[in-house]
């Protein structure tokens, strides 16, 4: 490694792609290359005389400090590099490669935490899960579904460094394309640090606030089926691994907890899931306030959502109850 004031980072030039822009800013989070330089070649003297090299070059070997993986030999996926871990069958993008050899110290450093402490480890998985694997899907071309989906999403991350390219009809020579990648390289940086923190300061403290309410569920519903929390707090995916590591899968029904008001909300099928274990009464789906006490039978009622998986009273008791009934009533149907 040469001296850091002279620190390079290859990757290739000409149109950039969202793997590489996050890439070198994930490169730019570690000591070593932090003040490096981003060199944009395909020239191959130029990508040897650089320290680390990403998305270009045919090369993958860590050793060699090259992480490219769009030759036909390579077909890792993160799995492959844990393979104690199953995180599906996704191909690594330059993306992934950099956060699969790196990602650990990122976070660590960013979260003031060690790189071995198992909290590093959990939010490390969270981030590949919901952020670099999209990135890696996105960029290696593997389709969400199996068949045509019923809509298209443009908004993600790939498709807004997609914007950043100079148009068709807009001056482009090579110093406007290297701002341009400067920007869409702090762009996926800035979101790839929003989702660190998050997991690690918002997302992850949760998890005790679910844990203790899980444990308290038998005390306001007798077969366990209402989690009662004081606070909005993240708490469906928590729900789901806790449940797992229980061995009683699918037992809660609903949560109960304060956002302004408090809520009772149905648990989905899935995490991800539009489909709920058990919605709120048919009946109750779309009214409000008086109207909605009335028909319920519960005081100070505020709404039930029109899809019946979310519903409001001005007490934690009223909220309860809602619960309950939801639990009891045998003629509960999906629509």
């Amino acid at each position: 490694m040469s001296n850091q004031a002279s620190v390079k980072i290859g990757t290739h030039d000409g149109v950039f792609h969202c793997d590489e822009a996050l890439a070198c800013y994930l490169l730019k989070r570690l000591p070593q290359y932090k003040d490096g330089e981003i060199i944009r070649s395909r020239d191959t003297e130029k990508l040897n005389q650089c320290d680390i090299v990403v998305d270009v070059g045919s090369i993958y070997d860590p050793s060699k400090h090259r992480y490219d993986h769009h030759q036909s030999s390579f077909q890792l996926t993160l799995s492959s590099i844990f393979p104690k871990k199953d995180f599906g069958n996704v191909r690594l993008s330059s993306a992934g490669l950099v956060y699969a050899h790196f990602g650990h110290q990122i976070i660590a450093d960013y979260l003031d935490w060690s790189k071995d402490d198992p909290k590093t480890d959990n939010v490390f998985d969270k981030v590949y899960e919901n952020f670099i694997k999209e990135i890696d899907a996105i960029d290696n071309g593997v389709s969400q579904y199996d068949g045509e989906p019923r809509y298209h999403i443009k908004t993600n991350l790939s498709s807004r460094v997609e914007m950043l390219k100079p148009a068709w009809n807009e001056p482009s020579d090579d110093k406007i394309m290297y701002e341009r990648f400067l920007q869409a390289s702090k762009l996926t940086g800035e979101e790839f640090m929003d989702r660190v923190n998050y997991y690690g300061k918002i997302w992850l403290p949760a998890r005790v606030v679910v844990l203790e309410a899980f444990k308290k569920r038998f005390e306001y519903e007798p077969n366990g089926k209402i989690l009662v929390i004081s606070q909005c707090v993240p708490w469906i995916n928590h729900l789901f691994e806790i449940e797992k590591e229980h061995n009683v899968e699918g037992q809660v029904y609903f949560t109960v907890f304060f956002d302004k008001s408090w809520r009772v909300r149905g648990v989905p099928i899935t995490q991800n899931s539009f489909e709920l274990r058990r919605p709120l009464i048919k009946q109750w789906r779309g009214l409000r306030d008086e109207e909605l006490s009335a028909v319920s039978k519960i005081d100070k009622c505020i709404f039930v959502h029109a899809t019946g998986f979310i519903g409001g009273n001005h007490t934690m008791e009223g909220a309860l109850k809602m619960a309950l009934a939801c639990c009891n009533d045998t003629l509960v149907t999906q629509v």
